[in-house]
């Protein structure tokens, strides 16, 4: 799994690099603010990207003696310096944006660099519907980021292409730079969502409700023979899920026979929930708390 995520990583690195090619070539071209605020985001792709793929290479290497849980979360290290990288760069284009707003020039929007820039952000597009497929498939954090921050290229990418149009059609040289400005503020919002969400990963937020439900859910139909599940708890790092709880079972059943339930238990779970680090403490019934996950 994490194999593939490096593949991935990796492809996007070349993709940043070509994107970025495309969109330096079209602020060249035309001189325009807004298209200068879109390949300094391609600055900040290419960065990202490249950290996407250190993290994920790190996040492969088995657990060890310092490290007895994996590497998994290096993936969250990595989305957290592409929500500051985004962050740098949105002000940046902010300071660009407020010189031009001061200075106003003419910029020049010619049909080759508008097919340039338009080129450069179907690629972008593409690789970012690609990215949230296959990073939610093979939940991988780096990935995710990298996706979402190719989604926020592409909004910035159509916003400038029009204000640029727009400018030149009407003649108003300032709704250049506010473009660009408004450019600076989605990718700042963006940057600021993106390092909230790798930052949550890296404390141990609880998993999403739906991922509750489910383990709730497999819990109370597939643990017959027990009493009740209780103390749930899940969190996850990076691919993997780890999944902790306490499970209730008749005093006097036999140890053999409290194991084969936990294995069905956690046969069900990964079967469900894919990957995932499962640790099940049995308890006689004298332990039930009568608050957590009835047995059906």
């Amino acid at each position: 799994m994490l194999h593939r995520a490096e593949t991935l990583a990796a492809i996007s690195v070349g993709v940043a690099l070509a994107v970025l090619g495309l969109k330096a070539a079209a602020w060249w071209m035309t001189g325009s603010v807004a298209l200068f605020a879109d390949a300094m985001e391609s600055v900040v792709n290419v960065a990202a990207a490249g950290a996407a793929l250190v993290a994920i290479r790190f996040a492969a290497i088995p657990a060890d003696a310092n490290h007895p849980y994996g590497h998994h979360k290096a993936e969250y290290f990595a989305a957290v310096l592409n929500g500051a990288l985004i962050l740098a760069a949105a002000f940046v284009i902010l300071y660009e944006a407020w010189n031009a707003w001061l200075s106003p020039r003419v910029p020049l929007l010619t049909a080759g660099a508008f097919a340039v820039s338009l080129t450069a952000t179907a690629i972008n597009a593409f690789w970012s519907w690609v990215l949230f497929r296959r990073g939610k498939a093979l939940r991988s954090p780096a990935l995710l980021a990298d996706a979402r921050h190719l989604l926020a290229d592409v909004v910035t990418s159509v916003g400038a292409l029009a204000g640029l149009a727009l400018a030149l059609a009407t003649g108003l040289l300032w709704l250049d730079p506010l473009l660009g400005a408004l450019t600076a503020l989605n990718i700042l919002y963006s940057g600021l969502r993106l390092v909230r969400e790798s930052v949550g990963g890296l404390m141990d937020e609880a998993v999403p409700p739906e991922t509750q439900g489910k383990l709730r859910d497999i819990l109370a139909t597939e643990a017959e023979g027990a009493i009740e599940a209780h103390d749930i708890r899940a969190r996850q790092a990076g691919p993997r899920l780890f999944i902790e709880f306490h499970l209730v079972v008749p005093g006097e059943m036999r140890v053999v026979e409290a194991h084969a339930i936990c294995d069905r238990v956690e046969a069900a779970l990964r079967k469900a929930l894919g990957e995932a680090t499962i640790t099940i403490h049995v308890e006689p019934e004298g332990k039930a708390k009568h608050r957590g996950v009835v047995v059906l």
